[in-house]
């Protein structure tokens, strides 16, 4: 087996309105590819989301509604940048790397559809995906603490240039990436598209225990889409 370590991963980031995936859109995004653990190339940029960026969000990320508006680039058409690209690495068998990466590429898909009639999953993308967070949790399963992208670089002693600059959070993910396969040799020689699948499995073992402590403290039930990975569907089916 051949150490996916030493071929390309693409890194990915939005920074967007909000904190709902399922309503919110990216005011910035970000594509790091790294081939055997270097970025050999980017791209990022200012998106117009056509709408206010509510005060809340400007002041996580810094970005106004005036500077998104005169810099950004049309939503549809950073929508189809990105997609594509994820596209592309599934078709030739590279990861897409990210923290908590459901999210973006929830986002992604959502608004595929709403634009192209195709969301990532209609376009032939299946994976591979490899999440820093969900990694993290499994592998270093009885550390306690927040394990927010700041904190795993902390942690894993890995530069954070600027925390949510859509950029430097896709750099920082996949720098933790390479901190976890350099401590944990089973990462290094796991299969990527096993890795895929059992990150479903982890992520669902994590949410059903989360979701056991919240209804142990009288609190309401997560949203049971909160339990898919890496792709959240707008509406679950009766199966799922």
């Amino acid at each position: 087996m051949g150490d996916w370590t030493e071929g390309e991963v693409l890194g990915l980031d939005f920074e967007t309105t909000g904190v709902d995936r399922f309503s919110d859109v990216p005011v910035s995004y970000a594509l790091v590819s790294v081939v055997d653990g270097v970025a050999v190339r980017s791209w990022s940029g200012l998106i117009d989301p056509g709408r206010e960026i509510p005060l809340e969000a400007t002041a996580v990320h810094g970005i106004t509604s005036e500077r998104a508006r005169a810099e950004g680039m049309p939503l549809d058409v950073a929508i189809a940048l990105v997609s594509d690209a994820v596209v592309s690495a599934g078709r030739r068998g590279v990861p897409v790397v990210g923290m908590k990466i459901d999210y973006d590429l929830t986002i992604l898909d959502v608004l595929a559809d709403r634009y192209w009639g195709r969301g990532l999953s209609a376009q032939g993308w299946s994976g591979p995906v490899l999440d820093a967070g969900v990694l993290d949790r499994h592998f270093d399963i009885e550390r306690h603490g927040r394990r927010t992208l700041s904190d795993l670089c902390a942690h894993y002693g890995v530069e954070l240039e600027g925390a949510h600059d859509a950029w430097a959070d896709a750099v920082a993910a996949v720098r933790v990436l390479f901190a976890l396969v350099a401590r944990y040799d089973a990462l290094r020689q796991a299969d990527v598209a096993e890795l895929h699948q059992d990150q479903i499995e982890w992520h669902r073992q994590w949410m059903a225990n989360c979701e056991a402590w919240r209804l142990g403290q009288g609190m309401s039930p997560t949203d049971p889409r909160d339990f898919q990975w890496p792709i959240a569907p707008v509406a679950l089916s009766h199966a799922a």
